[in-house]
């Protein structure tokens, strides 16, 4: 067995953080964690393992140039200044829709992306991305490569964002398949987790020949908490940024 030891500011770190108007990010991605995707027209920055499987997804589709990154990430800076152009252009009701309040935007973690279908003319905060063709494929394929839907239609009121068929969250497999197939939000996804309370109940899935094994820990200010996991298992540590973090244990098959 190996050791690990949280801290209070793992809540606010990896790539299960909730960020709404409810829960504002608390910490923005170093830019040396950061990379470009995209094409010369619309290069836009991920944290490098976003970048890495959004690369992977497209690339395995064929998808060529009909897809295009429009925007990834933001500085809190760059977010106010999209929010009172916003404001300015389309008024209030438009962009408490579409547009995230600054400092509590996805694009801030460097977690998500929007993309379009590749069009003489993009809209910048709606870019077109279809149900159909190879936005669809892209749509239906995202969770293999840890890419959720972010804000579905009919859920507005648990998101508090309009539904927006462009804007996609990696939050790394396999929960991006568990939220996809139980058709949740990342807030639901959240408050689903926490019943898997470490070290007792763990929720045990599996997908093909690999197993997993995840459950909720809570972690408070001030306060470090020591968890013990297995040797053969492969780790992974995420906080939700909001009361503690999610283990996810792999048993990767030979």
């Amino acid at each position: 067995m190996k050791t690990l030891e949280l801290h209070a500011d793992a809540i606010q770190k990896g790539s299960l953080i909730l960020v709404n108007p409810s829960w504002p990010i608390r910490t923005e991605p170093q830019q040396d964690h950061l990379v470009s995707v995209g094409s010369d027209v619309f290069p836009v920055l991920l944290v490098r393992q976003a970048a890495k499987l959004l690369e992977e997804a497209l690339a395995d589709l064929g998808s060529g140039n009909s897809i295009v990154p429009v925007s990834g990430f933001r500085t809190l800076s760059e977010q106010q200044k999209i929010y009172e152009e916003s404001l300015r252009d389309n008024g209030s009701s438009f962009t408490r829709q579409y547009v995230a309040i600054p400092g509590c935007s996805e694009h801030q973690t460097g977690l998500a992306v929007d993309l379009a279908e590749n069009k003489s003319h993009i809209d910048f905060i709606r870019p077109d991305f279809p149900n159909s063709g190879i936005c669809q494929r892209f749509r239906d394929k995202s969770a293999e490569y840890g890419f959720i839907e972010r804000y579905p239609a009919g859920l507005e009121q648990i998101t508090q964002i309009a539904h927006e068929p462009w804007h996609f969250r990696y939050v790394g497999y396999p929960h991006s398949r568990i939220i996809q197939k139980r058709g949740m939000t990342l807030e639901e996804y959240t408050d689903y987790l926490r019943q898997f309370s470490y070290p007792d109940k763990h929720l045990r899935i599996g997908y093909g020949r690999n197993k997993f094994e995840i459950c909720f820990i809570p972690v408070g200010p001030d306060q470090a908490t020591a968890i013990k996991v297995p040797d053969e298992m492969v780790c992974q540590v995420s906080g939700n940024n909001v009361d503690g973090v999610v283990l996810t244990l792999w048993e990767i098959a030979r």
